[in-house]
């Protein structure tokens, strides 16, 4: 028996063109998730593997789809090849199909590309820092846009500079302690502390 996994990280993202190219390969019985793939703690993933026979084959649009790491894939794959199940892949560039135990190619393929898409993701996170690093050099700010009201935050500082403590700020503003020290200007300096400076 063909059981279909799909997998997407996150509830925002489409398994449609999974579920298409496992319904294309005529495959009926279908688990998904909308979850990382850093964890194995998936219901979609663990209904799959609950349901799959000795002789079944579980089918994936790309090995990915089973883990995000080499480590987590190979050791799904092997679990599954004790059991007698057999891992088969749609869309990667090596065919995969563990079914077939006489087939060396098969399981270096599983390896190779387990091993392609863990270094894939280790790249695109490196881009990803080195293009927060750049944008943060340049004076942008980086990740989501800031979701704290503006007025508050003015509000905040001018209580800060008349000499409210941050006790009192916080209860006056709504704002929370960290938020306060993270998104508030430095302190004016005091007239005193000016005049001082300038004798």
């Amino acid at each position: 028996m063909l059981i279909g996994y799909a997998r997407v990280s996150t509830v925002k993202q489409d398994l449609a063109r999974q579920l298409d190219a496992l319904a294309a390969a005529g495959i009926e019985t279908v688990f998904s998730d909308k979850k990382s793939g850093a964890t194995t703690d998936r219901a979609g993933l663990q209904d799959a593997l609950r349901h799959a026979r000795a002789g079944d084959v579980l089918v994936v649009h790309t090995l990915d789809r089973l883990g995000r790491t080499v480590r987590d894939t190979l050791n799904l794959v092997h679990d599954l090849k004790e059991r007698g199940v057999g891992v088969r892949t749609l869309a990667d560039p090596l065919p995969i199909d563990t079914s077939n135990p006489n087939s060396p190619m098969a399981q270096l393929a599983v390896v190779m590309l387990a091993l392609f898409a863990e270094m894939e993701r280790t790249y695109a996170a490196e881009r990803a820092s080195h293009a927060r690093a750049v944008a943060s050099a340049n004076g942008r700010r980086t990740g989501r846009p800031s979701v704290i009201d503006a007025d508050k935050l003015e509000h905040a500082a001018l209580l800060r500079d008349k000499g409210f403590s941050m006790k009192e700020i916080t209860a006056k503003t709504g704002l929370k302690r960290t938020t306060l020290y993270r998104h508030l200007p430095p302190r004016s300096p005091s007239p005193d502390l000016l005049t001082a400076n300038a004798l």
